[in-house]
C-alpha cells in the first residue's frame, strides 16, 4: 500500500516543492497506474485508493519539447556526460550564440536565470529596484536579501493585472527607483506588453542605472511575430534582457539561461561568473539545438493551441475566473470562499494533480492558482479533479471537449 502524502510539508517553503521532493515524500504516487477519465474521480481497490501517476500542473514546462529522440540521445550519452568535465562557459556560450544569431560579447550564460538575477543584484543594483507585483519571487526576494529597497508596483485585479507602462513610469519617478524590472510575459498571470510598449518604457527610463526585461517566457507569445527586445538591449546603454532556456525547452533540471546586454554590461556579469558555471547536460543540449529548431517551433504552436483550449475549458467551471495569458501557464481565480492552499493539498492527495497556489506571492492571495498549460488528456483529468473538489454533489463535470469550448466565456484582457 502506498504511503499517504503529508501535505503539510507543501506549506513549509516560499516556493513550491520540487518534483524530486514530492517523490521522496510519496514515492509510490509518482508512478503507478495511468489515469482514465470518468465522473467518479480516482478508482479504488478493496476500499483503498490506487496509486496515481502524478500529473504536474505546477512547474512551467513545455510538454512537447525536448522530443523523444532528444531524450533518447541524452540517455545514450549519460555516462560520458556525467564522467567528464564540461567545456568552459565561453565555449558553450559561443555555440548558443551561433544558433541564435547573437554576438557572444553581448551574452552571458548562467546556471539558470536565477544565478544571473543574483549577479545582477550584486553588481548592478546599488540602492533601489522597482518591480510590478505579483511577479517572479526572486525579483523581490533577491534584492531584499542584500538590503536594497524594493519599490513594489501593485498590479490591479480590477484591471486584470495588466501593467500600464505610463503609470509604472510615474511610480518609478515618485519613488526615485534607480533600477526597474518588468517580466514579459509576467509570472503568474501571463500578462504581456507588446514590443512597442516595452521600447517606449526603455526610452522613458534611459536615465536609470538599469532596466531589466525578463523574457523567460517570451517564446510562448503568439500575440505578435517578433516580441523580444533582445536585439535592442545589445545596443542600449542600460538594458538587460533575461532569457530562461529551461522554461522554453522544458528542461528545468539542467539549469541554464542567458542574458543579452551591451558588451560592457554583459562583460561585467560574465567576468563575475565561474569559468565552469555550466554543466555537461547544458553543453549537450546547446550543441543539439541547431538540429531541432523545427520540432521546437512546432512545440510552441501546439502549446499555443493547448493554451486556448485549456482557457476555454476552465472558463466553463462555475465561479472560476480565467485570465488570458501569453505564457505557458494560466492564472485562475477560485470561487469565493475557496482556500487555495487546502484545494492544492486535496488535488495532490486525492487526484495526484500538482498545482501552484499563489498565496505566497506578493500582490496575490490564496484564491489564485497558476496552472501550467498541458495537452487535452491531462486537462480532462484536471477538470475532473476540480469538479470533484470544488463542486461535490453538483451537476456533471464540464468537459474540455472542443464543442464545449466554443461556447464558453473567457475573461479577455487588453494588453
Amino acid at each position: 500500500m502506498s504511503q499517504p502524502l503529508d501535505t503539510g510539508l507543501l506549506r513549509s517553503s516560499a516556493h513550491s516543492p520540487s518534483w524530486a521532493m514530492l517523490n521522496r515524500l510519496a514515492p509510490d504516487s509518482g508512478a503507478g497506474r495511468s489515469w482514465q477519465p470518468g465522473p467518479a474521480g480516482p478508482a479504488s481497490h478493496a476500499g483503498q485508493p490506487e496509486p496515481l501517476e502524478r500529473l504536474d500542473f505546477c512547474i512551467p514546462c513545455n510538454p512537447y519539447f525536448p522530443t523523444p529522440e532528444m531524450f533518447a540521445r541524452l540517455r545514450e550519452s549519460l555516462e560520458t556526460t556525467l564522467t567528464y568535465y564540461p567545456s568552459d562557459a565561453d565555449t558553450i556560450t559561443a555555440e548558443l550564440c551561433g544558433v541564435l544569431g547573437l554576438n557572444p560579447q553581448t551574452v552571458a550564460m548562467g546556471n539558470g536565470s536565477t544565478e544571473l538575477i543574483t549577479w545582477i543584484d550584486h553588481l548592478l543594483v546599488r540602492e533601489s529596484l522597482a518591480i510590478p507585483i505579483p511577479t517572479f519571487g526572486r525579483w523581490t526576494d533577491q534584492p531584499l536579501e542584500t538590503g536594497k529597497r524594493v519599490d513594489m508596483f501593485p498590479l490591479s485585479e480590477d484591471h486584470d493585472f495588466a501593467l500600464d507602462p505610463q503609470e509604472y513610469v510615474k511610480f518609478i519617478r515618485r519613488r526615485g527607483s534607480r533600477v526597474a524590472v518588468i517580466c514579459n510575459p509576467n509570472n503568474p498571470d501571463g500578462g504581456y506588453l507588446r514590443r512597442q510598449q516595452v521600447l517606449w518604457l526603455l526610452d522613458e527610463l534611459v536615465d536609470l542605472d538599469l532596466v531589466v526585461v525578463d523574457e523567460s517566457f517570451i517564446d510562448f507569445v503568439d500575440a505578435e511575430r517578433a516580441p523580444s527586445v533582445a536585439e535592442e538591449a545589445a545596443i542600449r546603454p542600460n538594458v538587460i534582457v533575461l532569457k530562461s532556456l529551461g522554461k522554453n525547452f522544458g528542461l528545468h533540471g539542467i539549469r541554464f539561461g542567458y542574458l543579452v546586454a551591451n558588451p560592457a554590461l554583459a562583460g561585467t556579469i560574465r567576468k563575475a561568473l565561474p569559468k565552469w558555471n555550466l554543466n555537461s547536460f547544458a553543453e549537450t543540449v546547446v550543441f543539439m539545438l541547431k538540429e531541432y529548431a523545427v520540432p521546437y517551433r512546432n512545440s510552441l504552436s501546439l502549446l499555443s493551441r493547448d493554451r486556448a483550449n485549456m482557457s476555454l475549458a476552465l472558463a466553463g467551471l462555475p465561479g472560476l475566473v480565467v485570465f488570458l495569458s501569453q505564457g505557458n501557464f494560466l492564472l485562475v481565480k477560485l470561487p469565493d470562499g475557496t482556500d487555495g492552499a487546502a484545494l492544492r493539498d486535496r488535488l495532490l492527495a486525492e487526484y495526484g494533480v500538482f498545482v501552484r497556489e499563489c498565496g505566497n506571492k506578493l500582490g496575490s492571495s490564496s484564491q489564485f492558482l497558476r496552472l501550467v498549460v498541458r495537452p487535452y488528456e491531462d486537462v480532462q483529468r484536471l477538470m475532473t479533479a476540480l469538479q470533484g473538489t470544488l463542486y461535490a454533489g453538483a451537476a456533471p463535470m464540464v468537459t474540455a471537449t472542443p464543442e464545449h469550448q466554443a461556447h464558453q466565456p473567457v475573461r479577455a484582457l487588453t494588453r
